[in-house]
């Protein structure tokens, strides 16, 4: 082999290496949170519910967090959702604030804080996951919690003044056989149920721990907790962390 080849081959190996290197520094590393509201009172959820149900088997090695808050305005109509709860009604609405919307709907899915729409619109749906992911992420927080307590540890590599740590507990799986109301006589599955919520302000705290509430019939090993910082402001989702609990 010629001087001149040698040469040749070795700075386009170098060229290579660099670009490849560069790639590696640059790669995204999003994420994104689906918040589904939703109830087993209203016939146009079961499909959204299956369509996050698809979502989360799909993306289980995938920075993809799935929160299902079944709202409780449907339960005055026939069925009372055993999962319901006044609180996720509540997020909703301040979600409506957030993003300008004039009332509230079910099915409805919000990604990352910040975009919403029809919680049965699958492409949609893709296209958010597949933006979110694809954006580089900034903002770690890692969570933690105390031995067999219920005391979560956080760290956040941010200044935190102006941001609500939130933390759900949630149940990966369960079905209700549906007796009365707009789905009588089915059997409806659901998929990353939130049993509880909770909003901490840190008031500029980058570490610390909080006390959340132990929820009754759920046991240690059998439920997920997901973390988000968020914007109080704007609503934005700008990190967010899970573990099993």
């Amino acid at each position: 082999m010629s001087r001149k080849i040698a040469l040749l081959l070795l700075s386009i190996c170098t060229i290579s290496f660099a670009f490849t290197s560069k790639r590696k520094e640059s790669a995204p590393n999003g994420f994104a949170v689906v918040e589904l509201f939703t109830s087993e009172g209203c016939s146009s959820c079961p499909p959204a519910d299956a369509l996050v149900a698809r979502i989360e088997k799909e993306n289980q090695d995938r920075p993809v967090y799935i929160l299902a808050y079944h709202v409780d305005y449907w339960d005055r109509l026939g069925w009372k959702d055993t999962f319901s709860n006044r609180i996720f009604s509540q997020r909703q609405n301040q979600y409506a604030k957030w993003l300008n919307l004039s009332s509230v709907y079910t099915p409805q899915i919000v990604v990352n804080g910040s975009r919403e729409f029809v919680g049965s619109e699958e492409k949609t749906l893709r296209s958010a996951i597949t933006s979110s992911l694809s954006e580089t992420g900034k903002v770690k927080l890692a969570i933690s919690v105390s031995g067999q307590s219920t005391i979560l540890n956080y760290q956040i590599n941010q200044p935190t003044l102006g941001y609500n740590l939130l933390v759900a507990v949630i149940t990966p799986n369960a079905s209700n056989k549906i007796e009365r109301g707009e789905n009588k006589g089915r059997t409806l599955s659901h998929v990353q149920i939130v049993r509880n919520l909770e909003n901490f302000r840190l008031n500029g705290k980058d570490k610390g721990s909080v006390d959340f509430l132990p929820i009754r019939g759920i046991q240690q090993g059998n439920a997920e907790i997901i973390a988000l910082l968020q914007n109080e402001k704007t609503g934005q989702i700008t990190a967010a962390a899970k573990l099993k609990f």
